[in-house]
């Protein structure tokens, strides 16, 4: 425990913890709509595009965030638009949308004598490299989206379970899936760098999953969600800092430890 606080201690460490809570607290709440709606790749995805979007703005010597946000929104809102299509499936279009990017930017680093020191951080994540700006952005963007759910739960809800039912009910189903792509879009972009592009999914994912498998409640799975991811980072980066791993990985090894207690405790509780 004296360690755990001496660590606290150091600058690096309160960006990344301050900065890791807000970027998992918005992922969970993100993601039990995402799982719920059978979006679960878009994060994954969107990862892949992100990837492009980075290595466009390190040929380019632009702000990696400035240039990356924009386009891992319109890459998601090209995602929605396609999906809607009659005969369209999400996953295909996700799968499209994101070999398509990692080509691009693939060849766009290859192009620029291959990969170097920021683009491996945001391909694997680099926590500890955390700015305050992303500390700043990280927190604003969890209060908005708490703010958010408060507001807009019911819609929320029943978007999640039956959109046909939502339409009918007078909901404009249209604009809440465009505010979903949104959101999703920046917390990708955020998240990418403390877990990376080729394992942000996980972070979106995951405490879903876990929280589904435990209860059948929307309320009580969202809270649900959000300690489960909130816990599962604290730990994965406690784990990274004493067994020096990379901290993508280690969160991503206790939510797999999690998951296997998660489907345990429902066979025993027979939920």
């Amino acid at each position: 425990m004296n360690i755990i606080i001496e660590l606290l201690n150091y600058p690096f460490m309160q960006r990344a913890l301050v900065c890791g809570i807000a970027i998992s607290l918005c992922s969970a709440l993100i993601g039990v709509i995402l799982v719920l709606k059978n979006y679960s790749m878009i994060g994954h995805g969107l990862g892949e595009v992100g990837f492009a979007a980075l290595s466009l703005a390190l040929v380019l010597n632009l702000p990696e965030m400035y240039v990356a946000i924009p386009i891992v929104i319109i890459a998601s809102f090209i995602i929605l638009l396609i999906s809607q299509k009659k005969g369209a499936s999400g996953d295909v279009t996700i799968a499209l949308v994101s070999t398509a990017a990692l080509a691009f930017g693939v060849i766009i680093t290859s192009a620029s004598k291959g990969f170097n020191v920021d683009v491996y951080n945001y391909m694997f994540g680099s926590i500890l490299s955390m700015t305050t700006q992303d500390v700043i952005i990280s927190v604003i963007l969890s209060i908005i989206l708490i703010i958010i759910y408060v507001f807009f739960y019911n819609r929320l809800f029943m978007i999640s379970y039956d959109e046909k039912f939502a339409k009918v009910s007078g909901i404009s189903v249209t604009f809440y899936q465009f505010l979903i792509s949104l959101i999703t879009a920046i917390v990708v972009v955020l998240g990418m760098r403390m877990m990376g592009t080729l394992l942000i999914s996980s972070l979106i994912v995951f405490p879903a999953i876990i929280a589904r498998k435990i209860t059948n409640s929307f309320r009580n799975m969202v809270i649900l969600s959000v300690l489960i991811s909130i816990i599962c980072f604290i730990f994965g980066l406690l784990f990274s800092f004493f067994l020096k791993l990379p901290t993508g990985a280690c969160i991503v090894g206790v939510y797999v430890a999690e998951y296997i207690f998660a489907i345990i405790y429902a066979k025993v509780c027979k939920i």
